[in-house]
Protein backbone atom coordinates (compact mmCIF):
# COMPACT_ATOMS: atom_id res chain seq x y z
CA UNK A 1 0.00 0.00 0.00
CA UNK A 2 1.37 2.99 -0.94
CA UNK A 3 1.58 6.15 1.35
CA UNK A 4 -0.74 8.46 -0.47
CA UNK A 5 -3.30 5.41 0.17
CA UNK A 6 -2.79 4.92 3.76
CA UNK A 7 -3.25 8.54 4.32
CA UNK A 8 -6.37 8.62 2.38
CA UNK A 9 -7.93 5.56 4.22
CA UNK A 10 -7.16 7.25 6.95
CA UNK A 11 -8.48 10.50 6.08
CA UNK A 12 -11.69 9.26 4.90
CA UNK A 13 -12.40 6.99 8.12
CA UNK A 14 -11.72 10.00 10.72
CA UNK A 15 -13.87 12.32 8.92
CA UNK A 16 -16.70 9.42 9.42
CA UNK A 17 -15.86 8.78 12.84
CA UNK A 18 -14.44 12.23 14.29
CA UNK A 19 -16.40 15.01 11.80
CA UNK A 20 -19.71 13.97 10.41
CA UNK A 21 -21.22 11.05 8.42
CA UNK A 22 -22.69 13.00 5.96
CA UNK A 23 -19.83 15.08 5.26
CA UNK A 24 -17.64 11.73 4.34
CA UNK A 25 -20.89 10.26 1.79
CA UNK A 26 -20.60 13.51 -0.17
CA UNK A 27 -16.93 12.94 -0.41
CA UNK A 28 -17.58 9.53 -1.39
CA UNK A 29 -19.66 10.41 -4.09
CA UNK A 30 -16.74 12.60 -5.38
CA UNK A 31 -14.01 9.89 -5.79
CA UNK A 32 -12.75 9.92 -1.75
CA UNK A 33 -10.67 12.73 -3.75
CA UNK A 34 -7.83 14.00 -0.60
CA UNK A 35 -6.82 17.30 -1.09
CA UNK A 36 -3.26 17.95 -0.25
CA UNK A 37 -1.19 21.30 -1.86
CA UNK A 38 -2.42 24.25 -3.58
CA UNK A 39 -0.80 27.07 -5.24
CA UNK A 40 -2.71 29.78 -7.55
CA UNK A 41 -5.19 28.51 -9.36
CA UNK A 42 -4.49 24.56 -8.98
CA UNK A 43 -4.36 22.24 -6.15
CA UNK A 44 -2.98 18.77 -5.97
CA UNK A 45 -4.74 15.82 -4.08
CA UNK A 46 -2.74 13.24 -2.27
CA UNK A 47 -1.85 11.09 -5.23
CA UNK A 48 -0.59 13.85 -7.13
CA UNK A 49 -3.90 14.37 -9.38
CA UNK A 50 -3.22 18.29 -10.39
CA UNK A 51 -6.59 20.25 -10.33
CA UNK A 52 -7.93 23.57 -11.40
CA UNK A 53 -9.65 25.24 -8.49
CA UNK A 54 -12.51 27.57 -9.77
CA UNK A 55 -14.16 26.94 -6.21
CA UNK A 56 -12.88 27.82 -2.79
CA UNK A 57 -16.53 29.95 -1.99
CA UNK A 58 -15.12 32.63 -2.73
CA UNK A 59 -12.10 32.63 -0.58
CA UNK A 60 -9.68 32.77 -3.18
CA UNK A 61 -9.05 36.00 -4.97
CA UNK A 62 -6.04 36.21 -4.66
CA UNK A 63 -5.35 32.55 -5.65
CA UNK A 64 -3.75 30.01 -2.99
CA UNK A 65 -0.58 31.01 -1.15
CA UNK A 66 0.14 34.08 -2.53
CA UNK A 67 4.04 34.80 -2.20
CA UNK A 68 3.13 38.52 -0.40
CA UNK A 69 0.92 37.06 2.02
CA UNK A 70 2.87 34.05 3.12
CA UNK A 71 5.64 36.44 3.38
CA UNK A 72 3.71 38.29 5.52
CA UNK A 73 1.82 36.16 7.98
CA UNK A 74 5.65 34.02 8.61
CA UNK A 75 7.49 37.61 9.32
CA UNK A 76 4.30 37.83 12.02
CA UNK A 77 4.75 34.33 13.15
CA UNK A 78 8.04 35.05 13.92
CA UNK A 79 7.22 38.14 15.69
CA UNK A 80 4.37 38.39 17.41
CA UNK A 81 1.61 35.77 16.67
CA UNK A 82 -0.43 35.92 19.36
CA UNK A 83 -1.82 39.53 20.83
CA UNK A 84 -2.63 40.01 24.76
CA UNK A 85 -6.07 41.66 24.19
CA UNK A 86 -4.74 43.97 27.15
CA UNK A 87 -2.30 46.46 25.11
CA UNK A 88 -2.86 48.13 22.11
CA UNK A 89 -1.82 45.80 19.08
CA UNK A 90 -0.23 47.32 15.60
CA UNK A 91 -1.43 45.01 13.31
CA UNK A 92 -5.22 45.48 14.02
CA UNK A 93 -5.10 49.04 13.78
CA UNK A 94 -3.43 48.66 10.47
CA UNK A 95 -5.73 46.63 8.91
CA UNK A 96 -8.56 48.68 10.29
CA UNK A 97 -7.14 51.96 8.45
CA UNK A 98 -6.35 50.07 5.88
CA UNK A 99 -9.99 48.90 5.28
CA UNK A 100 -11.51 51.59 6.12
CA UNK A 101 -9.99 53.48 3.78
CA UNK A 102 -11.03 51.28 0.95
CA UNK A 103 -14.95 51.91 1.66
CA UNK A 104 -16.74 55.35 1.22
CA UNK A 105 -17.34 57.87 4.23
CA UNK A 106 -18.45 57.67 6.80
CA UNK A 107 -17.56 53.77 7.01
CA UNK A 108 -14.82 54.11 9.51
CA UNK A 109 -15.46 51.64 12.10
CA UNK A 110 -14.20 48.17 12.29
CA UNK A 111 -14.98 44.97 13.95
CA UNK A 112 -13.15 42.08 12.82
CA UNK A 113 -13.67 38.51 12.56
CA UNK A 114 -12.50 35.20 11.16
CA UNK A 115 -16.20 33.68 9.10
CA UNK A 116 -18.43 36.08 7.03
CA UNK A 117 -21.14 34.65 9.79
CA UNK A 118 -19.12 36.53 12.39
CA UNK A 119 -19.12 39.73 10.54
CA UNK A 120 -23.11 39.29 10.21
CA UNK A 121 -23.11 38.65 14.33
CA UNK A 122 -21.48 41.62 15.01
CA UNK A 123 -23.92 44.06 12.46
CA UNK A 124 -27.09 42.15 13.79
CA UNK A 125 -25.67 43.53 17.51
CA UNK A 126 -24.67 46.55 16.21
CA UNK A 127 -28.35 47.24 15.14
CA UNK A 128 -30.08 46.17 17.58
CA UNK A 129 -28.17 47.65 20.36
CA UNK A 130 -29.41 51.28 18.31
CA UNK A 131 -32.67 49.94 18.42
CA UNK A 132 -32.98 48.18 15.22
CA UNK A 133 -34.16 45.29 16.16
CA UNK A 134 -36.61 44.67 13.79
CA UNK A 135 -34.73 42.56 11.01
CA UNK A 136 -35.66 42.32 6.87
CA UNK A 137 -34.30 40.15 4.93
CA UNK A 138 -34.47 39.00 1.31
CA UNK A 139 -35.52 35.70 -0.01
CA UNK A 140 -32.93 32.88 -0.93
CA UNK A 141 -30.53 35.55 1.14
CA UNK A 142 -27.20 34.01 2.92
CA UNK A 143 -25.43 35.41 5.70
CA UNK A 144 -24.06 32.62 8.21
CA UNK A 145 -25.68 30.15 10.20
CA UNK A 146 -24.75 31.29 13.79
CA UNK A 147 -27.66 32.20 15.61
CA UNK A 148 -28.35 36.31 14.63
CA UNK A 149 -27.14 35.23 11.19
CA UNK A 150 -28.89 32.52 10.90
CA UNK A 151 -32.32 34.28 11.16
CA UNK A 152 -31.11 36.21 8.02
CA UNK A 153 -30.44 33.08 6.14
CA UNK A 154 -33.68 32.31 4.49
CA UNK A 155 -33.25 28.70 4.13
CA UNK A 156 -36.06 26.57 6.22
CA UNK A 157 -33.74 23.31 6.34
CA UNK A 158 -30.96 25.31 8.40
CA UNK A 159 -33.28 27.14 10.16
CA UNK A 160 -35.77 24.86 11.37
CA UNK A 161 -34.46 22.54 14.06
CA UNK A 162 -33.05 26.06 16.06
CA UNK A 163 -36.53 28.03 15.61
CA UNK A 164 -36.85 28.15 19.25
CA UNK A 165 -33.57 30.04 19.55
CA UNK A 166 -34.00 32.80 17.46
CA UNK A 167 -36.64 34.86 15.87
CA UNK A 168 -36.71 34.78 12.30
CA UNK A 169 -36.10 38.03 10.43
CA UNK A 170 -38.87 39.38 7.95
CA UNK A 171 -38.48 38.20 4.15
CA UNK A 172 -39.01 39.70 1.45
CA UNK A 173 -38.41 38.90 -2.66
CA UNK A 174 -34.73 39.94 -3.42
CA UNK A 175 -35.10 42.79 -6.16
CA UNK A 176 -38.94 43.67 -4.99
CA UNK A 177 -38.94 46.91 -4.26
CA UNK A 178 -42.54 47.32 -3.30
CA UNK A 179 -42.27 43.91 -0.59
CA UNK A 180 -39.72 45.98 0.78
CA UNK A 181 -40.97 49.02 1.15
CA UNK A 182 -44.62 47.16 2.12
CA UNK A 183 -42.38 45.34 4.94
CA UNK A 184 -40.60 48.45 6.15
CA UNK A 185 -43.91 50.52 6.94
CA UNK A 186 -43.90 54.00 7.02
CA UNK A 187 -42.31 54.08 10.14
CA UNK A 188 -39.02 51.56 10.08
CA UNK A 189 -36.74 53.25 12.88
CA UNK A 190 -36.89 50.11 14.67
CA UNK A 191 -35.71 47.97 11.64
CA UNK A 192 -32.56 46.76 9.88
CA UNK A 193 -32.48 46.00 6.08
CA UNK A 194 -29.56 43.49 4.95
CA UNK A 195 -29.00 42.59 1.22
CA UNK A 196 -26.57 40.79 -0.97
CA UNK A 197 -25.76 43.31 -4.06
CA UNK A 198 -26.19 39.72 -6.03
CA UNK A 199 -26.60 36.64 -4.28
CA UNK A 200 -24.05 34.50 -4.57
CA UNK A 201 -24.98 31.48 -2.42
CA UNK A 202 -28.80 32.08 -3.46
CA UNK A 203 -27.45 31.10 -7.24
CA UNK A 204 -25.44 34.35 -8.08
CA UNK A 205 -28.53 36.31 -8.49
CA UNK A 206 -28.44 39.79 -10.03
CA UNK A 207 -30.83 42.41 -8.73
CA UNK A 208 -32.67 44.66 -11.08
CA UNK A 209 -31.41 48.26 -11.89
CA UNK A 210 -31.03 50.63 -9.49
CA UNK A 211 -32.89 48.26 -7.04
CA UNK A 212 -30.12 48.86 -3.90
CA UNK A 213 -30.65 52.42 -4.76
CA UNK A 214 -34.14 52.51 -3.81
CA UNK A 215 -33.27 50.27 -0.98
CA UNK A 216 -31.35 52.82 0.26
CA UNK A 217 -33.45 55.56 -0.46
CA UNK A 218 -36.29 53.58 1.69
CA UNK A 219 -34.44 52.71 4.37
CA UNK A 220 -33.08 56.68 4.73
CA UNK A 221 -36.16 58.04 3.99
CA UNK A 222 -37.85 55.61 6.49
CA UNK A 223 -35.20 55.42 9.32
CA UNK A 224 -33.66 52.22 8.85
CA UNK A 225 -30.38 50.72 9.50
CA UNK A 226 -28.92 49.24 6.06
CA UNK A 227 -26.83 46.62 5.90
CA UNK A 228 -24.71 45.45 3.38
CA UNK A 229 -23.14 42.16 2.78
CA UNK A 230 -20.47 41.85 0.73
CA UNK A 231 -18.65 39.15 1.94
CA UNK A 232 -18.85 37.11 -1.42
CA UNK A 233 -19.04 40.40 -3.62
CA UNK A 234 -16.43 42.95 -2.32
CA UNK A 235 -12.97 43.43 -2.53
CA UNK A 236 -12.96 43.32 -6.38
CA UNK A 237 -14.54 39.80 -6.76
CA UNK A 238 -17.36 41.62 -9.11
CA UNK A 239 -15.19 43.46 -10.78
CA UNK A 240 -15.68 46.86 -8.54
CA UNK A 241 -14.04 46.80 -5.72
CA UNK A 242 -17.43 47.23 -3.84
CA UNK A 243 -20.22 45.58 -5.91
CA UNK A 244 -22.58 47.73 -4.18
CA UNK A 245 -21.14 51.07 -6.64
CA UNK A 246 -23.29 50.27 -9.04
CA UNK A 247 -25.78 51.69 -7.05
CA UNK A 248 -25.87 54.92 -5.42
CA UNK A 249 -25.82 52.86 -2.06
CA UNK A 250 -25.64 54.74 1.40
CA UNK A 251 -25.01 51.54 4.36
CA UNK A 252 -24.59 52.04 7.84
CA UNK A 253 -22.77 48.90 7.57
CA UNK A 254 -20.96 46.92 5.34
CA UNK A 255 -19.90 43.15 5.81
CA UNK A 256 -16.33 42.38 4.20
CA UNK A 257 -14.84 38.32 3.99
CA UNK A 258 -13.67 35.47 2.00
CA UNK A 259 -10.51 36.81 0.28
CA UNK A 260 -10.01 39.66 3.11
CA UNK A 261 -7.06 36.67 4.58
CA UNK A 262 -5.85 36.48 0.86
CA UNK A 263 -6.90 33.01 0.97
CA UNK A 264 -4.04 32.14 3.51
CA UNK A 265 -5.78 33.25 7.29
CA UNK A 266 -9.18 33.32 7.65
CA UNK A 267 -10.52 37.17 8.38
CA UNK A 268 -13.85 38.89 8.31
CA UNK A 269 -15.32 42.53 9.41
CA UNK A 270 -17.97 44.53 9.91
CA UNK A 271 -17.34 48.00 8.42
CA UNK A 272 -19.76 50.53 10.37
CA UNK A 273 -20.38 54.13 10.60
CA UNK A 274 -19.33 56.00 13.98
CA UNK A 275 -23.86 56.65 14.50
CA UNK A 276 -24.32 52.33 13.86
CA UNK A 277 -20.95 51.86 15.74
CA UNK A 278 -21.62 53.97 18.95
CA UNK A 279 -22.59 50.96 21.33
CA UNK A 280 -19.61 49.82 20.28
CA UNK A 281 -17.78 52.87 20.88
CA UNK A 282 -19.21 53.40 24.28
CA UNK A 283 -18.20 49.84 25.45
CA UNK A 284 -15.83 47.63 23.58
CA UNK A 285 -16.67 45.00 25.57
CA UNK A 286 -20.11 44.49 24.50
CA UNK A 287 -18.91 42.28 21.90
CA UNK A 288 -15.55 40.91 22.13
CA UNK A 289 -13.90 37.49 20.94
CA UNK A 290 -10.48 35.90 21.83
CA UNK A 291 -8.66 35.85 18.58
CA UNK A 292 -10.81 39.23 16.96
CA UNK A 293 -8.09 40.87 15.07
CA UNK A 294 -5.03 38.32 15.43
CA UNK A 295 -1.89 39.66 14.45
CA UNK A 296 -1.73 36.97 11.94
CA UNK A 297 -5.11 37.29 9.90
CA UNK A 298 -4.30 41.53 10.43
CA UNK A 299 -0.99 40.23 8.94
CA UNK A 300 -3.02 38.59 5.87
CA UNK A 301 -5.52 41.33 5.29
CA UNK A 302 -3.02 44.01 5.04
CA UNK A 303 -1.01 42.22 2.32
CA UNK A 304 -4.11 41.41 0.47
CA UNK A 305 -5.11 44.37 0.29
CA UNK A 306 -2.07 45.99 -1.00
CA UNK A 307 -1.55 42.76 -3.53
CA UNK A 308 -5.62 43.68 -4.63
CA UNK A 309 -4.39 47.46 -5.78
CA UNK A 310 -0.91 46.48 -6.96
CA UNK A 311 -1.93 43.69 -9.22
CA UNK A 312 -4.92 45.64 -10.16
CA UNK A 313 -6.76 42.25 -9.20
CA UNK A 314 -10.45 44.35 -9.74
CA UNK A 315 -9.72 45.19 -13.08
CA UNK A 316 -8.47 41.61 -13.90
CA UNK A 317 -11.51 40.34 -12.30
CA UNK A 318 -13.81 42.61 -14.88
CA UNK A 319 -11.88 41.34 -17.84
CA UNK A 320 -11.06 37.97 -17.14
CA UNK A 321 -14.96 37.33 -15.89
CA UNK A 322 -16.14 39.13 -18.67
CA UNK A 323 -14.16 36.52 -21.32
CA UNK A 324 -15.57 33.88 -19.27
CA UNK A 325 -19.25 34.78 -19.13
CA UNK A 326 -19.15 35.64 -23.00
CA UNK A 327 -17.31 32.28 -23.89
CA UNK A 328 -19.85 30.64 -21.01
CA UNK A 329 -22.78 31.39 -22.83
CA UNK A 330 -21.86 30.28 -26.01
CA UNK A 331 -21.17 27.08 -25.10
CA UNK A 332 -24.61 26.81 -23.27
CA UNK A 333 -26.16 28.78 -26.34
CA UNK A 334 -28.03 25.51 -27.19
CA UNK A 335 -28.97 24.40 -23.82
CA UNK A 336 -32.02 26.03 -23.75
CA UNK A 337 -32.43 24.97 -20.06
CA UNK A 338 -28.96 26.57 -19.06
CA UNK A 339 -28.77 29.69 -17.73
CA UNK A 340 -25.41 31.64 -17.42
CA UNK A 341 -25.17 34.63 -14.82
CA UNK A 342 -22.91 36.46 -13.01
CA UNK A 343 -20.42 39.77 -12.79
CA UNK A 344 -16.62 39.75 -12.88
CA UNK A 345 -15.49 36.07 -11.51
CA UNK A 346 -18.80 35.19 -9.74
CA UNK A 347 -20.41 33.09 -12.14
CA UNK A 348 -23.29 30.98 -11.83
CA UNK A 349 -24.60 28.27 -14.65
CA UNK A 350 -28.25 27.35 -13.45
CA UNK A 351 -29.42 23.89 -14.73
CA UNK A 352 -32.96 24.28 -13.25
CA UNK A 353 -32.58 21.29 -11.38
CA UNK A 354 -30.54 19.70 -8.76
CA UNK A 355 -29.97 16.36 -10.39
CA UNK A 356 -28.52 17.62 -13.70
CA UNK A 357 -26.39 20.80 -11.67
CA UNK A 358 -25.17 17.17 -9.88
CA UNK A 359 -24.08 15.31 -12.49
CA UNK A 360 -22.70 18.38 -14.09
CA UNK A 361 -20.40 18.74 -11.01
CA UNK A 362 -19.36 15.69 -11.19
CA UNK A 363 -18.59 15.40 -15.27
CA UNK A 364 -16.52 18.62 -14.20
CA UNK A 365 -14.73 17.17 -11.54
CA UNK A 366 -13.43 14.03 -13.86
CA UNK A 367 -11.69 16.50 -16.15
CA UNK A 368 -10.18 17.85 -12.70
CA UNK A 369 -11.76 21.17 -12.33
CA UNK A 370 -12.97 21.91 -8.70
CA UNK A 371 -16.53 24.05 -8.94
CA UNK A 372 -19.17 24.88 -6.16
CA UNK A 373 -22.31 24.01 -5.80
CA UNK A 374 -25.04 27.12 -3.96
CA UNK A 375 -26.27 26.56 -0.40
CA UNK A 376 -29.74 27.85 -1.03
CA UNK A 377 -29.96 27.23 -4.98
CA UNK A 378 -29.08 23.46 -5.37
CA UNK A 379 -29.52 23.78 -9.18
CA UNK A 380 -26.87 25.99 -9.66
CA UNK A 381 -23.04 25.23 -10.39
CA UNK A 382 -20.68 28.28 -8.81
CA UNK A 383 -17.29 29.12 -10.07
CA UNK A 384 -15.44 31.53 -8.33
CA UNK A 385 -11.56 31.88 -9.57
CA UNK A 386 -8.58 33.65 -8.41
CA UNK A 387 -7.99 37.00 -10.24
CA UNK A 388 -4.85 35.64 -10.74
CA UNK A 389 -5.43 32.89 -12.95
CA UNK A 390 -3.47 32.23 -16.42
CA UNK A 391 -4.63 32.28 -19.81
CA UNK A 392 -3.72 28.71 -19.36
CA UNK A 393 -6.15 28.58 -16.63
CA UNK A 394 -8.73 30.24 -18.27
CA UNK A 395 -8.24 27.56 -21.64
CA UNK A 396 -8.25 24.63 -18.81
CA UNK A 397 -11.81 26.02 -17.18
CA UNK A 398 -13.72 26.27 -20.71
CA UNK A 399 -12.58 23.21 -22.15
CA UNK A 400 -13.97 21.26 -19.09
CA UNK A 401 -16.97 23.07 -18.94
CA UNK A 402 -17.52 22.50 -22.87
CA UNK A 403 -16.65 18.86 -22.19
CA UNK A 404 -18.67 18.30 -19.21
CA UNK A 405 -21.28 20.27 -20.42
CA UNK A 406 -21.83 17.42 -23.78
CA UNK A 407 -21.33 14.31 -21.15
CA UNK A 408 -24.07 16.12 -19.06
CA UNK A 409 -26.71 16.55 -22.02
CA UNK A 410 -25.86 13.46 -23.99
CA UNK A 411 -28.41 11.33 -25.21
CA UNK A 412 -29.97 8.78 -21.71
CA UNK A 413 -28.67 11.49 -19.49
CA UNK A 414 -31.48 13.66 -19.59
Amino acid sequence: MSISTSLDGRVQSHTRAHLSESRARVASMLGDIVEDRSLGARLWSTDDVEYLNCGGYGTLLLGARHPRVVDAVIAQLGRHPVSTRTLLEPRVAEAAAALAARLPDPLSKVYFGASGTEATEAAVKMACSAGHHRLIGASRGYHGKTLGALALTANPSYQNPFRRLFTAATTVPYGDVQALSDALGDDASDACVVLEPVQGEGGVVLPPRNYLAVASALCRQRGALLVIDEIMTGLGRTGLMWESERDAVDADIVLVGKSLGGGVIPVSAAVATPRAFRAFDIDFGIHTSTFSGAPLGMAAACAALEVIDDEKLVARSARTGGRLLDELRILTADLGTVEVRGRGLLIGLDFGDAGTAGRFLLALLDRRVVANHSLNASPVVRFTPPATMTEADVDWMLTAVGDALRETFSKGHR
